[in-house]
């Protein structure tokens, strides 16, 4: 009985161990791109602070000094919408006119950028974006916005993100394979959730 016992107990344990690799080389089998959405889905609801680290000298789009907040708002299973909220230093207050929109298809990632009015009406430039390039990985994706890699003479432009959990979100313009402008958030302490971006209270 005992013999017995053990063999079943054994077989039951080589059972498990099994499914776990099963499991595991599933997951491992899953596109970059699904990874990467998976990954990001686990930060629903958290809000980090960020800072510009890449821009160049004939663009001023950021002071550099300006406090930057982005909070994984709202998250389903093929979307998630990231504000990005950007400190307006002029008018002591905030621009909270951005929303990145991440959508998950079944053959990649698309990333469109929500630009509002204080109003909550439509920017006069919004929802460009582009889609992501081969599978990535599950920690960095591109997405090549055609139109501006049309104007480059087919020199790929589009944007890059980087996410390394616990540690940083990377977002950026890119053009070929080098930083254009580049914002990167710590994940290591969320901070405190900002109200709702424009057109989206």
């Amino acid at each position: 009985m005992k013999a017995a016992t053990f063999v079943i107990a054994i077989a039951i344990l080589f059972s498990a161990n099994c499914s776990n690799n099963n499991n595991s080389q599933e997951a491992d089998m899953e596109p970059g791109y699904v990874q990467f959405f998976e990954a990001l889905s686990q930060e629903c609801g958290n809000a980090y602070a960020g800072q510009l680290m890449v821009q160049p000298e004939t663009v001023n789009m950021f002071t550099g000094t300006e406090e930057m907040v982005m909070h994984f708002m709202e998250c389903s299973g093929n979307e998630l919408k990231i504000p990005f909220h950007i400190e307006d230093e002029a008018n002591e207050s905030w621009d909270r006119s951005r929303t990145w929109i991440l959508t998950l298809h079944d053959d990649g990632l698309e990333l469109r950028h929500d630009h509002r009015k204080q109003d909550g009406s439509h920017d006069d430039v919004t929802m460009y974006g582009g889609y992501s390039v081969d599978e990535g990985t599950d920690n960095v994706q591109r997405f090549q916005s055609q139109p501006r890699t049309e104007e480059a003479d087919g020199e790929f432009r589009g944007w890059r993100i980087e996410y390394v959990p616990g540690e940083r979100y990377t977002y950026g313009t890119i053009w070929k394979d080098e930083w254009n402008i580049m914002v990167e958030f710590d994940l290591s302490e969320p901070v405190e959730a900002p109200p709702a971006p424009w057109g989206h209270e």
